[in-house]
């Protein structure tokens, strides 16, 4: 029995939408993927995620963007793969002639969406160039004037734009005028802060409900009412505790009643969420963010025994906040009347907490010799992160107006 890590990473398109994710895998005994053979990296991917784990636990409906070598390509098991749900990326080193070529042209008839990664233009890729479905453009690595020459060269052709290693709004809107369809990176977790801008009113109610929610004994009338302040948090409140998963006696029909059935920290974790799920200005995706986060820090702390695991499972939602109000963690904090140990761990990563949370974003950024916790191996982490995922991907769910 081997470890096993799964890591994905968001593709965007231009609304923002999660189109698909890339699925990248490292050996976790290893500190760095440039210590894997390429064919050898690609090929536990695709045992993991389909044989072990599942694809739709790791992407739900959406499609996987997988690496493939040259041999791989040339390779008849590939096949095997569903052609609607993968996308067949080909890695910027493979070597390009007639067979390789006609491999891929193959695949393509047969369904499979073509990617070519971190591309650069070369008239020896230009074969491909004419079968790609998606070019990827590395940003960083090209100067704004080369992106625009890439732009123009690549017009003419069928494929869409894909911009990866998007780390700023401003990269982003820049490629977006240029007319890139999809965007992948660093940029949502990095929002652009700006200074003395304030908070919009329906946010700073939000604001005030998970301060309420934090104090030692919130008083079960002043959650009501401040619920009962927004009517869809009241609409999402009972929309959300009549799931058929909490498989109650009968319909709750009110806020009061639900609090007094529940009990007080059942309906903080609810509203917790639901209150979050208010910032739809912001992509969906980051929501899940925040509750993978949230469930992958409480089964976490299960899992070593720890005993005050709502604290961890706060820590997790919390920790998205920033980005969820593009505000600096900093500020944040001064909103909420927070314990020590918890502002420690949201600011630096101190105590136990905070060995959680590091985790978590470690687990998060593909970070794999930072993916410890206490004494839990590296497949229990991994089992943690899928349910977690699994969990955030239905609880999400439940969130979203209908």
């Amino acid at each position: 029995m081997y470890d096993a890590f799964v890591g994905r990473q968001p593709i965007f398109d231009q609304n923002m939408a999660v189109y698909a994710y890339e699925l990248l895998f490292r050996d976790g005994d290893k500190s760095s993927a440039g210590t894997v053979d390429g064919n050898q990296a690609s090929s536990q991917v695709m045992l993991n995620t389909f044989a072990e784990f599942g694809l739709n636990s790791i992407v739900g409906s959406h499609r996987a963007f997988i690496n493939f070598t040259r041999e791989l390509l040339l390779d008849d098991s590939i096949k095997v793969l569903p052609s609607d749900r993968v996308v067949l990326e080909v890695l910027e080193d493979v070597r390009v002639d007639e067979m390789l070529v006609a491999a891929v042209r193959q695949l393509s008839n047969q369904g499979y969406l073509i990617a070519l990664d971190d591309f650069i233009y070369d008239a020896d890729w230009q074969p491909l160039v004419e079968i790609a479905d998606i070019i990827k453009l590395d940003v960083l690595l090209l100067k704004p004037a080369e992106i625009e020459s890439h732009v123009k060269l690549l017009q003419p052709f069928k494929a869409h734009l894909l911009a990866e290693k998007v780390e700023t709004r401003e990269q982003f809107m820049f490629l977006k005028d240029l007319g890139f369809d999809y965007y992948q990176g660093y940029f949502l977790s990095k929002p652009d802060v700006v200074k003395g801008k304030r908070t919009p009113t329906n946010k700073i109610s939000i604001m005030h409900l998970l301060a309420k929610l934090m104090q030692p004994d919130p008083v079960h009338i002043e959650i009501e009412k401040l619920i009962a302040q927004d009517v869809t948090l009241s609409y999402k409140v009972l929309r959300f505790i009549n799931a058929a998963q909490f498989a109650l006696p009968r319909k709750i029909e009110s806020i009061n009643e639900a609090i007094v059935y529940l009990g007080l920290n059942s309906i903080r974790r609810f509203a917790s969420l639901i209150a979050l799920a208010g910032f739809n200005d912001q992509p969906h995706e980051i929501l899940l963010t925040a509750l993978t986060r949230a469930r992958m820090c409480e089964l976490l702390a299960k899992q070593a025994g720890k005993h005050d695991t709502e604290a961890f499972f706060t820590l997790g939602l919390f920790s998205a906040l920033d980005i969820l109000l593009s505000m600096p963690m900093s500020d944040v904090i001064g909103e909420l009347p927070l314990g020590d140990e918890l502002e420690q761990a949201l600011l630096n990563g101190g105590g136990e907490l905070g060995a959680a949370l590091g985790c978590v974003l470690a687990y998060e950024r593909q970070q794999w010799e930072a993916v410890v916790y206490a004494d839990l191996s590296s497949k229990d982490i991994s089992t943690v992160y899928l349910n977690a995922v699994s969990w955030s991907n239905e609880t999400g769910g439940s969130l979203k107006l209908q």
